[in-house]
């Protein structure tokens, strides 16, 4: 796993190992990021499952202002510190251990993008997004990445764009009705 395109271009991440992590592939982020590229410079950014924080480091890699990290694995808190250390990170940033629908229902920050990859045998995305709305700027996007594309509506927010890369499905939602 490897930064795909900006300041930390090129720069190989330490990765989990195991059954149950699945990071957002290479290429699914490079999509993502051609899509964001001339919107996230300047921009704050929540990665809200952040695993090894590939995903929040490519946005401070493209020149987003700060990121905040969460996830609530210890396991994952420490990899992403690894990665943020092993870069020399300098970029504003801010790491949260602690439950995603807690930190999403609480937070009083605005956020101009919000990834949301929650583990999928949990079946969180739903619940999640019901509550994204609140933390989410007024011109702000909300991604959400699964394994299949989603069916729904979620109140306070619309869907403006979705994507297929492989076997993931991105979801891009801005606030509405």
């Amino acid at each position: 796993m490897r930064i795909v395109g900006g300041k930390y271009r090129g720069r190989v991440l330490t990765e989990f190992s195991g059954k149950d992590i699945r990071p957002t592939s290479d290429k699914a982020r490079e999509s993502l990021f051609n899509i964001l590229q001339f919107k996230i410079y300047g921009k704050t950014f929540l990665d809200l499952f952040c695993g090894s924080g590939a995903v929040g480091i490519e946005a401070l890699s493209r020149g987003a202002s700060k990121v905040t990290f969460n996830d609530l694995d210890k396991r994952s808190i420490e990899v992403l510190r690894k990665n943020l250390e092993k870069l020399k990170v300098t970029e504003e940033f801010e790491i949260k251990n602690g439950d995603a629908l807690t930190l999403i229902k609480n937070t009083a920050d605005k956020f101009d993008f919000i990834y949301i990859d929650p583990p999928y045998k949990l079946g969180l995305g739903q619940s999640i997004l019901e509550c994204v709305s609140r933390a989410l700027s007024d011109n702000g996007v909300a991604i959400f990445e699964d394994e299949k594309p989603f069916n729904g509506e979620v109140p306070g927010l619309k869907i403006v764009d979705t994507r297929k890369y492989g076997r993931i499905h991105l979801t891009f939602f801005e606030k509405g009705e």
